[in-house]
C-alpha cells in the first residue's frame, strides 16, 4: 500500500493535500425555523442531486413534553405514510446520578408501519425553557426506484427528570419510488422553537 504525504512538514505551510486524499463536502440546502409550528416540512431540496441527504436539529424544544418524531412521502408531500421497517436503542443518565440504562427500545420500533417514526425513542423531550433535542438524520439515496431507502439517525435530548437521553434509530422506507419529502413534527402539539437544516452531501 502506499502512503501519501503532504508535502510540508508545518500544517501551517501545507499548500496541496496528498492525492488520493477526498471526502465529502456537506451543502446546506435550506433551513427552517419552528416557532409554535405544527410541523416542519422539507418539500423541495430532495432528488437526485446527492446519494446522501442530512437533516441537523438544533434545539428542537416542544410546546409540551412530548416525543419527536418523523415520516416520509413519495408524492411531494401530500402524504406522509411510506412503509417503514426501523430498530432503536438508547442510553441514558440522570442528572442525579441515580440511575442509568441502555437498552433497546421495542415499543418504538416499526415493522413494516406507516406512520411517524419516533426519534427521541429513550423518552420525551422535555419542555421546561432549558431543555431540547438536538442531533441528526442521514437519508441515503432517496431518489433510487431500484432500492429501498436506508436512514440512520443518532440524537440527545432532555427530559423533565431531567434526564440526558441518547437515542439511536435506523431503518428503511420500505419503497423503491423516489421519497422526496420529509417531515418532522412532535407527537402532540406544537414545535416550540428550534432550527432544522438540511444539506447534502457530495
Amino acid at each position: 500500500m502506499a502512503l501519501n504525504f503532504a508535502n510540508n512538514n508545518s500544517l501551517s505551510a501545507i499548500t496541496s493535500k496528498p492525492s488520493g486524499l477526498s471526502g465529502g463536502t456537506i451543502n446546506l440546502i435550506s433551513t427552517q425555523t419552528a416557532s409554535s409550528s405544527a410541523n416542519i416540512s422539507f418539500t423541495s431540496g430532495i432528488d437526485s442531486t446527492y446519494d446522501e441527504y442530512v437533516f441537523k436539529f438544533y434545539d428542537i424544544h416542544p410546546a409540551s413534553q412530548q416525543h419527536f418524531q418523523f415520516n416520509v412521502s413519495i408524492d411531494g408531500g401530500s402524504n406522509y405514510n411510506v412503509a417503514k421497517t426501523t430498530t432503536s436503542f438508547g442510553a441514558y443518565h440522570t442528572e442525579a446520578d441515580d440511575s442509568t440504562s441502555l437498552s433497546y427500545k421495542t415499543a418504538h420500533d416499526l415493522a413494516q408501519g406507516t406512520g411517524y417514526q419516533i426519534l427521541s425513542v429513550n423518552g420525551q423531550v422535555g419542555a421546561d425553557a432549558d431543555m431540547c433535542f438536538s442531533g441528526t438524520l442521514k437519508l441515503f439515496s432517496p431518489s433510487s426506484t431500484t432500492f429501498v431507502k436506508h436512514f440512520i439517525s443518532s440524537s440527545n435530548h432532555v427530559d423533565g427528570g431531567p434526564t440526558s437521553l441518547n437515542a439511536f434509530v435506523a431503518g428503511y422506507a420500505n419503497t423503491t419510488s423516489a421519497v422526496n419529502a420529509v417531515n418532522f413534527q412532535m407527537a402532540s402539539g406544537n414545535i416550540d422553537s428550534g432550527v432544522i437544516k438540511l444539506y447534502g452531501i457530495s
